[in-house]
């Protein structure tokens, strides 16, 4: 079995170990602390999803305005764009438990106070943008550290199931956070300040499942570097790497152009099939299974092609699923079509996951898993010219366009990353 501690140079190298017998996806969570590292996430992204809708109908609940909502929101964007490269150095440079403690740590006081807030009926709107900042930084600091992590937990050659198994508790979070948020909050007489106090619970118990991970330090001593100064050596180590590179850029474009797709399906079910409200939980629910499908498949994939061939084919297949979308005829067909859509998303974020942290040296793993989520917010911000673009020329044509954009971002990457493709070879298990 391969030391997960131990730098990686090409995929080749992880993947010509002697095989061992595989179970599929599912089969990292055999690892005890795989298995609680991936509990706590599932646990945490419940509540973070499902707090994300209390928090934006008490953003309107108290104000009434389409701007307030907006705010709060673009409040925990630029907070998140500003904290994520810190985030990702202290994934580095600190034990990966304590920083992963910090951060839900973090989310539950926020949750705990606003839901007391509202209770008490204190609440006002500052408090829920301070919310969203705190709540910002929590997520800079958790997501490098939990995917930095995986490396030193699972062996080498488990790191993509691992890395799609988190990402499809994602997924599912996705759809089932703010489903159970939306009946909370519809059912109850205290609905939304109920939402809160349950996701403070849920991020409590979150940080006590996450007591018994191991302390995740750095393979490496320290250096005595600034913050500031690992940060520039983060990325001095990606320019100096090509393949990274490439990845990267690929990465953001991709997420930056067509992941707000997500964001219009409320438009899609109601504006284009007038389905409401019923129809949209419908296309997100198949958009995440769409996803867990791929997450299930991925693994046969992966021992039998190339994954950098498999990477371009999954940005393909979410660039056609998009162009697709923007002519459906029904919303059954556009039901039909999320679920390859979702599928190349996912396989898509976690090849390209995976194979940054295979062909990197484990000491950078945070600071690139950082520059990752960056994209996430460039996804946010491009969510409003795309909104624009959907008011003026209609939501079809604006799909039409994401998908073109996400096919031309993986025709360039194609061509620029020929290069690397002999030397990273997967090949299949004897």
């Amino acid at each position: 079995m391969s030391n997960p501690l131990e730098p990686t140079g090409t995929i080749d190298e992880v993947v010509s170990s002697p095989p061992r017998a595989r179970a599929g996806m599912f089969a990292t969570l055999r690892v005890g602390a795989f298995l609680r590292l991936w509990l706590g996430s599932t646990i945490v992204f419940l509540g973070v999803m499902a707090q994300s809708i209390a928090r934006s109908w008490l953003a309107f609940d108290l104000t009434g305005s389409s701007a307030a909502l907006g705010g709060v929101l673009m409040a925990f964007g630029v907070a998140m764009i500003v904290a994520t490269p810190w985030g990702g150095v202290a994934a580095d440079r600190l034990p990966k438990r304590m920083v992963l403690q910090v951060a839900i740590g973090l989310l539950t006081f926020t949750s705990a106070w606003i839901g007391l807030a509202v209770l008490f009926d204190v609440i006002a709107y500052w408090m829920l943008l301070a919310a969203s900042v705190i709540q910002a930084v929590a997520f800079a600091l958790y997501n490098p550290a939990r995917m930095a992590f995986i490396t030193q937990l699972v062996p080498a050659d488990d790191v993509p199931d691992a890395v799609a198994l988190m990402l499809v508790n994602a997924e599912v979070s996705r759809v089932a956070g703010p489903a159970l948020a939306g009946v909370v909050i519809a059912s109850l007489s205290y609905g939304t300040e109920a939402v809160f106090l349950c996701c403070a619970v849920l991020f409590a118990v979150g940080l006590a499942v996450g007591f018994g991970l191991p302390r995740g330090s750095r393979a490496e001593p320290a250096t005595p570097r600034s913050p500031l100064g690992e940060m520039a050596d983060g990325l001095g180590y990606v320019r100096r790497r090509g393949e990274l590179t490439g990845i990267l850029v690929c990465t953001f474009c991709v997420v930056m152009i067509g992941l707000p797709y997500l964001a219009f399906l409320p438009a899609v079910s109601d504006g284009l099939f007038d389905a409401g409200s019923a129809g949209y939980g419908i296309l997100s629910a198949v958009s995440a299974l769409g996803a867990v499908i791929a997450g299930m498949l991925l693994g046969g994939l992966r021992r039998r092609l190339n994954s950098w061939h498999l990477l371009i084919a999954a940005g393909v297949l979410f660039g056609v699923g998009i162009l697709v979308l923007a002519a459906t005829p029904s919303f059954l067909v556009a039901a039909v079509i999320l679920v390859p859509l979702g599928g190349g998303l996912l396989m898509f974020q976690t090849l390209g996951q995976a194979m940054l942290m295979s062909l990197s040296d484990v000491e950078f793993h945070g600071r690139i898993q950082s520059l990752v989520m960056l994209s996430f917010g460039a996804f946010g911000i491009a969510a409003l010219p795309l909104g624009l673009m959907a008011d003026a020329f209609g939501l079809r044509g604006t799909f039409a366009a994401m998908g073109g954009g996400v096919l031309l971002t993986m025709v360039v990457f194609g061509f620029a990353s020929r290069g690397h493709w002999a030397r990273t070879t997967v090949r299949e298990p004897a």
